[in-house]
């Protein structure tokens, strides 16, 4: 995979649609989109924005022993969230994607967050597709195919409602892990709230 599809970018009023099939309030899904991506689901060579996470591609290879140990002996994989900083640029994270897929295409596409939304792509079926690598192609071809994982994932994981009441320290928990409060997560999203509201 090059990761490069159309990048339909979204059109005016997508967000506000979105926000309604939800019953959110679109300054809601404009404060998440803010603050995962600064509201753009692609880069500037036109891949879907993306994040490698190497704790979760080492739990991925759990049992497939062979293919952990060439993933932790190139970096790219191990057990602790937060071992070592993530590469700088969009290149430098695709570069490390390509590695990972190298050894292990489902296991990689799995362990990053993709898009607009930032939708980890073992939450796939939470985002309505079939595969990691279903979701992965129809974020190449739009954002408002990432902005559908999104909606898809949030009311699969039961987050409408923190989303509706701008529970942000609930939505963070839900939306990013435990580990929200670390990069005072919810704190951004109650800021880019107020900001667009």
């Amino acid at each position: 995979m090059n990761f490069v599809g159309t990048a339909t970018p979204m059109q005016v009023g997508d967000i506000d649609k979105t926000a309604e099939s939800l019953g959110v309030e679109p300054a809601a899904l404009r404060a998440v989109l803010s603050v995962e991506t600064g509201g753009f689901g692609f880069d500037k060579a036109g891949r879907p924005k993306a994040l490698f996470e190497r704790h979760y591609f080492y739990k991925m290879l759990k049992d497939k022993p062979d293919a952990l140990q060439n993933a932790v002996d190139a970096g790219l994989a191990y057990p602790k969230w937060g071992e070592k900083p993530y590469p700088k640029g969009s290149d430098a994270v695709y570069a490390e994607i390509v590695a990972a897929c190298e050894i292990d295409l489902d296991g990689a596409l799995r362990s990053v967050s993709w898009g607009l939304g930032q939708i980890m792509g073992n939450n796939y079926k939470l985002a309505g597709c079939s595969s990691a690598q279903e979701m992965v192609e129809q974020a190449m071809e739009s954002e408002v195919n990432q902005l559908r994982h999104m909606a898809s994932f949030i009311r699969s994981a039961g987050l409408l409602d923190e989303i509706q009441r701008k529970d942000w320290a609930g939505f963070a928990k839900g939306y990013n892990g435990p580990q929200y409060a670390v990069n005072k997560y919810d704190t951004k999203l109650a800021d880019a709230y107020a900001k667009f509201a």
